[in-house]
């Protein structure tokens, strides 16, 4: 069964030792598709990068809201240019976090605001981060969801996917009333994960995508180590054990929703 990673950043340094190796794992692991995920110009031009070199993985190019100091005002047509790449088939990791904290949240909105108005632009879906800012990263969502809705953007019906989801059940469904996909990582594995897993386990399996968010948040009985794409196999195994279906349903389910939001067959 092909296995979609859908949000992990193998830019990053963590992977410089064996970034090679890291996807060898993931193949052998039949994890077919990855998504590295930029968070800002630099690390959104590795994405692209590493794109190139490897069919399995494809970019999102963005700003994340703790890297919000860093816009300028060439910055979205920096991100416009490389988002004609091919291989870029989303806009993220944007959103706002009211936990870190690390550019005003004026600033944030502001920030998180401008992209989401280029991934309209460019009828690209989104990777929303969101950390302690639930009311109003759902407020401007649905807004900006609203509008393609009107202006007839088919980007209306795939607008994009809640990376990392770990809220309450109302923020869930509000969003997926808005039509966004909850990307699902190695927490829900986690021992102390009950509450996550209680939601998870009360939502349709056709809203959900795979995750590792690697090098970050390795599953159990990795938590605390370095996580990689071949792990995301551990994530779909918890799910499938939390809606006591056979892994492959799992599999099989999330992996088309994957292909629906990101549509990277077409750009293979």
């Amino acid at each position: 069964m092909e296995l979609c990673d859908t949000h992990c950043h193998l830019d990053f340094h963590a992977f410089d030792e064996d970034r090679a190796e890291t996807l060898q794992r993931a193949r052998a692991a039949s994890v077919t598709r990855l998504l590295d995920v930029g968070i800002d110009l630099a690390s959104s031009a590795a994405a692209v990068q590493l794109s190139e070199s490897h069919p399995e993985v494809y970019a999102a190019v963005g700003v994340h809201p703790s890297e919000a100091r860093q816009w300028q005002a060439d910055t979205p047509a920096r991100l416009r240019e490389l988002a004609r790449h091919p291989k870029v088939v989303a806009i993220g990791e944007i959103g706002l976090d009211y936990y870190r904290n690390h550019a005003p949240r004026q600033m944030q909105r502001r920030v998180f605001g401008e992209q989401l108005a280029l991934a309209a632009e460019l009828g690209l879906p989104v990777v929303v981060h969101c950390r302690q800012a639930s009311e109003d990263v759902l407020g401007l969502l649905a807004e900006w969801q609203s509008a393609l809705a009107s202006s007839g953007s088919p980007l209306a019906e795939r607008p994009g996917v809640w990376h990392a989801f770990s809220g309450e059940e109302a923020d869930a469904r509000q969003a997926i009333d808005q039509h966004f996909y909850l990307g699902i990582g190695g927490p829900v594995t986690f021992l102390n994960a009950k509450g996550l897993q209680a939601v998870v386990t009360r939502l349709p399996l056709n809203c959900l995508l795979l995750e590792t968010d690697a090098p970050f948040l390795a599953p159990h009985p990795r938590r605390g180590q370095r996580n990689e794409p071949a792990y995301v196999r551990q994530v779909a195994q918890k799910i499938a054990e939390l809606h006591n279906l056979p892994p492959e349903n799992v599999i099989a389910i999330t992996t088309a929703n994957a292909g629906r939001l990101f549509n990277w067959r077409e750009v293979r």
